[in-house]
């Protein structure tokens, strides 16, 4: 008998990551109320907490200025190699 694989939504997955951190029932308990494994709730809860720190970062502006900077830099190289062609054809018309 096969097991059909079930997705849970990030808001499942945060309410039960939220009650096992609370401490009133155990993992095990919980995931037979959830109807999910322990392991997998222990997986929930350790990524969790690796990632949950990123919340409360400030958003970094350098991500979108370096990206917007190397634009700026590709511009200005383009620009320059415009003003040498001018300048160029500028030489060369009058012969």
């Amino acid at each position: 008998m096969t097991r059909i694989r079930r997705k849970h939504s990030p808001e499942f997955k945060l309410k039960a990551v939220m009650e096992i951190l609370k401490g009133e029932k155990t993992a095990t308990q919980l995931a037979g109320e959830l109807r999910v494994h322990p392991i997998v709730l222990s997986d929930w809860k350790k990524h969790f907490l690796e990632v949950g720190v990123q919340i409360f970062e400030k958003p970094r502006k350098t991500s979108k200025t370096g990206e917007g900077g190397r634009e700026k830099a590709e511009l200005f190289e383009q620009i320059g190699r415009l003003k040498m062609e001018n300048e160029w054809l500028k030489k060369n018309w009058s012969h």
